[in-house]
């Protein structure tokens, strides 16, 4: 349509300028040339007249356009200034809800914690003396014996703090046979002050490349028979002689002292040195926080480790324990599960970077607990949260081959290397030679003789 337009007024212009040449030349009396040239002019002024219009227009229309956008980028201006201020207002409310909130539950969560711990500890009770009643008692210390050898490890520890006398039930020791419990602490005692508890590291590797990546540091008791007495069969005595801290005291001393030894060729190796939480209690601690506070430069390496039952005993003095051994760059392991049924963001929180589960209860082999967590999606669960999955007591081949499937990254046990006792002069500090992983997962600084679990 357009295109007929300024053809029509071409041919138009055309006519006109003919027409005005013709009157021209015949009327007036102008000669041919000069009729021509004035006609031809005619065309000439009607074609930039047009184009001048045509660019007159075209500007009025982009200053109008820009003026709309200007005015829009104000209005979007404006919007945005008041949603901000509405947002921050509204973010405002939020913090102030959500202190009250804190500061309203805080005091609920403290008395249900405490009210938690007290009635596990009156089940713990009851379960023992429901055992005693069952059992002919000849005196209160026979009756509290039997208890000792029904209960479970933790129901045990309640039993304890209930009565002194009680027992633990261990497994038979050559080198505790036909001593009563105090001649056993008394020998305990002897052992920790007279320097005979051995330190013995197993290595734990990288599944599948099985290169060693950490040490856990064991603890054993070297008798009088030369006997090696095995962590699990002298501990309850010493938690029953209050030996625990000092114990730990030593385990955290000469661990310190391997973990520098070893970072001396390999910054990469990491140590596990096992703690009870009796330790993060005890009157000694901040003597031991200052001595850590010395070797802070080793906290990356050296991760303290508790038990799962230890961990869900912990009340606000460990908690804070544990928090003073954070804030100094440490962080800690959980050992010794039962079940699966933990909380990642909340031992994430608490310092918990690793968690090691036994590979029959990973593989829901017959015999293991039941749990909330699916086995093949744990690994998962707490790589969302910064926690290594570490599968320990691996005993043959075709578990590693399991243990792949659920994408397992560390695996320790006997598969790998047994436990081997560390030589006495890596106990001396750093001075000296130390050199590299051997074959097999056993550390130049590590004896090549087997040793206990």
């Amino acid at each position: 349509m357009v295109r007929i337009r300024v053809i029509f007024m071409a041919v138009c212009i055309v006519l006109i300028a003919a027409a005005l040449g013709v009157v021209l030349y015949l009327r007036l009396g102008f000669s041919v040339t000069d009729a021509v040239l004035v006609a031809l002019c005619l065309p000439a002024a009607a074609a930039v007249y047009s184009a001048v219009a045509a660019d007159k227009r075209d500007r009025a229309a982009v200053s109008q356009q820009v003026s709309e956008l200007v005015r829009g980028s104000g209005d979007l201006a404006r919007q945005l200034a008041d949603f901000d201020r509405r947002l921050g207002a509204a973010e405002g409310k939020v913090e102030t809800v959500l202190d009250k909130a804190l500061a309203a539950t805080a005091p609920l969560a403290g008395e249900v914690e405490e009210l938690s711990r007290l009635v596990k500890q009156l089940a713990d009770l009851v379960a023992g003396h429901d055992v005693m009643l069952a059992r002919p008692r000849d005196d209160d210390r026979s009756a509290l014996h039997a208890v000792a050898e029904v209960l479970p490890a933790a129901t045990l520890a309640s039993a304890k703090r209930a009565d002194p006398a009680s027992a633990p039930a261990v497994r038979e020791v050559a080198a505790f046979s036909g001593l009563d419990r105090d001649a056993i602490i008394a020998a305990v005692r002897g052992a920790i002050e007279g320097g005979r508890i051995d330190l013995h590291l197993q290595p734990i590797v990288t599944l599948p490349q099985r290169k060693v990546r950490y040490y856990e540091a064991m603890s054993r008791l070297n008798a009088e028979n030369g006997e090696i007495v095995a962590a699990a069969d002298f501990l309850p005595y010493a938690e029953a002689g209050s030996l625990l801290p000092k114990l730990d005291g030593l385990a955290v001393l000469r661990c310190v002292q391997v973990v520098r030894r070893l970072l001396l060729k390999s910054p990469d190796i990491g140590l596990f040195c096992n703690l009870s939480s009796a330790i993060l209690t005890d009157a000694g601690f901040p003597k031991l926080l200052e001595f850590i506070d010395a070797n802070r430069a080793i906290a990356p390496s050296l991760i303290f480790e508790f038990t799962q039952s230890a961990v869900r005993a912990m009340g606000p003095a460990e908690h804070a324990g544990l928090a003073a051994l954070a804030g100094r760059g440490f962080h800690f392991s959980m050992d010794h599960l039962t079940d699966l049924r933990i909380e990642p963001r909340e031992l994430t929180e608490r310092g918990f970077r690793f968690i090691k589960v036994p590979a029959a209860l990973l593989l829901n082999r017959p015999g293991a607990a039941s749990t909330d967590v699916q086995p093949a999606e744990f690994s998962d669960l707490l790589g969302r949260f910064g926690i290594d999955l570490i599968a320990e007591r691996i005993e043959s081949e075709p578990i590693v081959v399991d243990l792949l499937d659920y994408d397992v990254r560390f695996g320790q046990g006997f598969l790998f290397s047994p436990p081997r006792p560390v030589r006495p002069d890596a106990l001396q500090g750093v001075a000296g030679d130390a050199a590299p992983a051997a074959p097999g997962g056993s550390p130049a600084l590590v004896h090549a003789g087997s040793g206990s679990n």
